[in-house]
């Protein structure tokens, strides 16, 4: 509730002086909190997107290393089965 004071002020000379008080029942807003509270989410929200950025990037390296690794035991079963082919053709010699 808000309540408005006029208080008249009157001089020996006959002058007239007004002074309004404002006078509020609610308490004053905590500005200092609400900045705060900002700077944290925004701090929270930058750590959450550099974790997020890193997990995606060891899921690059996981999908690397799983694809090198496969490479790997491609170019394995070609040298296999090329000592197979030259062992057949020893044989058959």
């Amino acid at each position: 509730m808000t309540e408005e004071r006029i208080t008249e002020t009157r001089t020996p000379d006959g002058n007239t002086h007004t002074n309004t008080t404002v006078i509020t029942d609610q308490p004053r807003s905590g500005g200092g909190a609400k900045w705060v509270g900002l700077t944290i989410l925004i701090v929270a929200a930058a750590i959450a997107i550099l974790l997020f950025s890193k997990m995606n990037n060891s899921e690059m390296a996981k999908d690397t290393a799983v694809a090198d690794a496969a490479a790997e035991v491609g170019a394995a079963a070609n040298q296999v089965g090329n000592a197979a082919e030259e062992a057949v053709d020893k044989i058959a010699e």
